[in-house]
């Protein structure tokens, strides 16, 4: 049913619980698991300077993130293909969808805290509608805080 599948990542508490599911998926499919990593340019393009230092750290967070998944893809006997690009997030994750032929792309539904995460839910939600694929969202579960300060 799936061949490939697409866990787009950005580090956070919600898209690692995307990759649990992403990996169990592909292995019940022997589905090779693609990890993306999108330094999102409009994160920081209005920086006139320090531009350059923001987009290598976040090359480098990006590197980490995807590697960190590869293990995890390799020790659970998944084949796994990693990969950081730069751009817009929802738009590089929609054309590597189309790129790579994909079949299937889970993430998380909300990432970061604060402005981040309005901003990665926004990503998650135009992904849904725009990719060519079937998107499977993963809720991390509340925390005990995070469960206090809504009451």
């Amino acid at each position: 049913m799936y061949d490939t599948i697409l866990v787009p990542t950005d580090g956070s508490d919600a898209s690692e619980g995307a990759v649990e599911h992403a990996i169990e998926l592909a292995t019940q499919y022997d589905a090779t698991l693609h990890a993306l990593y999108v330094v999102d340019t409009g994160a920081y393009s209005s920086l006139e300077m320090g531009a350059e230092i923001v987009a290598e750290a976040l090359q480098e967070e990006g590197k980490k993130a995807v590697d960190r998944i590869e293990k995890a893809a390799e020790e659970a006997g998944v084949s796994v293909e990693a990969t950081v690009k730069t751009g817009l997030a929802h738009r590089s994750i929609v054309d590597y969808v189309a790129e790579e032929g994909i079949d299937l792309v889970v993430m998380g539904t909300h990432g970061r805290t604060g402005v981040g995460r309005f901003l990665l839910g926004s990503v998650a939600e135009k992904v849904i509608r725009t990719a060519d694929a079937p998107v499977m969202t993963v809720r991390t579960p509340k925390s005990a805080k995070e469960e206090e300060s809504e009451e």
